[in-house]
């Protein structure tokens, strides 16, 4: 077995390499910048530290030798560019040193036992925790995706340095991603939004948690970014100008009266703009946030103090104030906001808060490490502030289904917190749309269990009640033996921490029931997908089925299903392939000889694979559209009719239906120019001008209406249906999301034409 120092100095040409080079190492010609980094961190880590980071340099260098960045540069640009990032956000030097290696074992031939031996177990723990889990065998992307961040998160609960490295390493790739092909840059920023934004928010960590935001706008929705720029530009000289007359007349009453006091001016992020316009539906105007006036002060009083100074020179806007020191968010974030209307009549938001304060928001989790650099003490609550990781931890394992994991995080980590009181006054923070089941689940799993009802404001309110911000609530509790959580439970909370407890309710107290409910459901489906096998082989194929779901018996397999744990329906489609292969290996061979199958376009845009010049119809039932996935029906004289592959008339099981040999393969082709019709239908209030409103709205947009029908109903809403010519998917998701910002206009839906 060779050395790792013989392995970099191999030039063996079967490295694993994003895109590999025959040519030489270019990163001298180009300039990697890590000389320019390296004197910029020397007056911040000690010597020995600083031998170890070129150190690391050296090796990664040696070690991405010849690989390529897709934008043409040499590799070893990322892992300098990622150091730099957690060098700025105040990192140690084991997190720079860990960043310059944490390709090297994914994309090379070093080892983490290789890490081990130059710098230490910590260091090759980090580099692990940060590595992708690309030899995983799964099948399917989001299973991919939820095995990485499951990973992710056991590491973050032993050192939260691999999701800090894991975030500066996302801005990184999010800010050079203009070289990914489309649909991988659209997945990537899907993905960024909806995972690694949410847990850079909940890290508090707010730079890089709103450039994340920013950068994965600009891909999803480029329109409605440069709108808001452009909205920013248009009015930012005028608003800036209001700004610093505002901060100048801050800053002239409070200065003689707080020592060591600043004042600034902040604008909302670009996504933070974003949601307030094209998700909560207001306009440029109405948003009062969009510039903000930060004052920083010494300590706790001051802030108070600071308060009644701003209260006093303008005017309070009502229910806008929010205290976040005596209530912080789960983040960590502390501040006073408040928003006033000055003498003119325009409104603002004030920001008050200590320099410790400012010092966590800005930072979040990565001040700790900025405290430990500089001398200081890191807290004492350093440990409560991470508890969220090992309760998100700890509701993963009661659920076999590897994908909850990703769905946990979407509904878990969003930005959006409400905080509701205890009848004793604790505060517990839950996700909005939470609701009392949640809260129960909140503050024990013995009150979740025994929960009957609850109280909010000392009304009685139903299970479903969703609370709100300022509420108090109390639970209602019975001691009746057997009694505990119901199955519907399940379909009602928000957080994965309550469905997480009451699975694990079901899972203890009812074992045999939910054995007994899982064989029922896993006959029942394998009834209705003809999936028949001898019983020792149906033993056999369950036992492959329960260890893929990382059970260890049939019955564990069943309770699993029984209780929530494994969703069968999921799983149907993997199980349905197993089952094929089971039932081509026993089938006698045969020799079939087909010619190969062609793939030509059509003059409508559509590729039919296997027939050439065939007449096309696109079938009225559904409609299809460029970017739906469509399916070809083989029609008796009227050429192949195509339909969507969700369509009411497309069998799920088309390999097991009557006519399967008349579905074929059909693909839009990716030049297709022309134009389709669609119907949306369009629930609204039945106001004067609204129909008005509606093809202005179309008018503006350029877009064309064939047909038109309406009908009242006596609650006073109107359904308008309306035919409409666009030129794909994307375009029809756009049109609609414009309509849906229209006042009164209650739901706009596709319909089949």
């Amino acid at each position: 077995m060779r050395s790792w120092e013989e392995k970099l100095n191999s030039d063996s040409k079967e490295k694993k390499l994003e895109r590999k080079s025959d040519f030489e190492d270019k990163s001298d010609s180009h300039g990697d910048g890590f000389e320019e980094f390296f004197e910029k961190i020397k007056p911040i880590y000690g010597e020995n530290e600083l031998k170890d980071i070129r150190r690391a340099y050296d090796i990664a260098k040696q070690s991405h030798k010849n690989q390529l960045r897709r934008s043409g540069e040499p590799y070893i640009i990322h892992p300098i560019a990622v150091a730099r990032i957690l060098s700025e956000l105040g990192m140690d030097s084991q997190s720079i040193i860990a960043a310059l290696l944490h390709d090297t074992v994914e994309d090379t031939e070093i080892t983490n036992e290789d890490i081990v031996k130059a710098f230490g177990e910590e260091i090759a723990q980090l580099v692990d925790g940060v590595t992708k889990l690309a030899k995983v065998p799964t099948e399917t992307k989001e299973e991919a995706q939820a095995e990485n961040i499951r990973k992710m998160l056991l590491a973050m609960s032993n050192d939260i340095r691999v999701i800090i490295i894991k975030l500066a390493d996302r801005l990184h790739n999010m800010r050079t991603i203009n070289f990914v092909r489309e649909e991988k840059r659209r997945d990537t920023a899907r993905e960024t939004l909806e995972i690694y934004a949410p847990i850079a928010h909940r890290l508090g960590i707010r730079a890089l948690k709103e450039e994340l935001e920013d950068l994965a706008i600009i891909c999803l929705d480029q329109v409605a970014y440069k709108e808001i720029e452009n909205s920013l530009t248009t009015q930012g000289g005028s608003r800036m100008e209001f700004l610093e007359g505002i901060i100048n007349k801050i800053r002239d009453r409070i200065s003689p009266m707080v020592s060591g006091s600043k004042v600034e001016g902040r604008i909302k992020s670009v996504h933070g703009i974003y949601r307030k316009m094209y998700i909560q539906g207001k306009n440029f105007d109405e948003i009062y946030d969009i510039y903000a006036v930060r004052i920083i002060v010494e300590s706790v009083i001051d802030c108070y103090n600071c308060l009644g100074v701003i209260h006093d020179m303008f005017r309070p806007l009502p229910n806008r104030f929010k205290d976040y020191i005596s209530t912080p968010k789960p983040n960590m974030y502390q501040s006073l906001h408040t928003t006033v209307i000055d003498k003119e009549g325009i409104p603002f938001e004030v920001q008050i808060r200590t320099w410790e304060m400012h010092h966590t928001a800005e930072y979040g989790i990565a001040a700790h490490w900025k405290y430990k650099l500089g001398g200081g003490a890191a807290g004492g609550k350093f440990e409560e502030r991470l508890t969220w990781i090992r309760q998100l931890l700890e509701s993963q394992n009661d659920s076999e289904d590897v994908e909850d994991i990703v769905r946990t995080i979407k509904s878990d980590l969003v930005p959006e917190e409400v905080f509701v009181f205890t009848p004793k006054g604790d505060v517990i923070s839950l996700p909005v749309g939470s609701t009392v089941i949640d809260f129960a689940y909140a503050i024990h799993s013995a009150i979740g269990n025994k929960m009957v009802g609850a109280k909010v404001d000392g009304r009685i309110v139903s299970l479903d009640y969703q609370v709100k911000t300022g509420e108090i609530v109390d639970v209602l509790t019975s001691s009746q033996a057997g009694k505990g959580p119901s199955r519907d439970w399940l379909k009602i909370v928000k957080t994965s921490e309550a469905r997480s407890k009451i699975r694990n309710w079901f899972k203890k107290e009812r074992r045999e029931e939910n054995i007994a409910e899982g064989r029922a459901e896993v006959e029942r489906e394998f009834r209705r997908n003809y999936i028949r096998l001898p019983d020792d082989e149906m033993k056999q194929f369950l036992q492959r089925m329960a260890e893929r779901q990382h059970l260890d018996t049939i019955e564990d397999f069943y309770a699993a299903i029984g209780y929530g744990g494994v969703s069968l329906t999921r799983m149907m489609p993997h199980i349905k392939d197993e089952y094929s292969k089971i039932v081509k290996a026993s089938a006698p061979p045969e020799v079939v000889l087909t010619q190969p199958k062609k793939r030509v376009k059509s003059s409508e845009g559509v590729i039919v694979e296997g027939i050439d010049n065939c007449l096309i119809k696109f079938s009225r039932c559904c409609n299809p559209l460029p970017g739906d996935e469509i399916i070809g029906f083989i029609t008796r004289g009227h050429g192949v009719s195509i339909h969507t592959r969700d369509c009411s008339n497309v069998p799920q099981d088309i390999e097991n239906c009557a006519d399967k040999d008349r579905w074929i393969k059909t693909y839009w082709d990716n030049t297709v120019k022309e134009d389709f019709r669609a119907t949306l239908m369009i629930s609204c209030l039945n106001r004067v001008g609204m129909l008005a409103d509606i093809s202005v709205q179309l008018a503006n947009m350029h877009v064309m209406i064939n047909d038109i029908n309406t009908r009242n109903f006596k609650d006073g809403r109107t359904t308008v249906a309306m035919t409409i010519t666009v030129s794909g998917i994307e375009h029809l998701k756009s049109v609609s999301a414009k309509l849906e910002r229209i006042d009164g206009v209650l739901s706009v839906e596709r319909a089949a034409t």
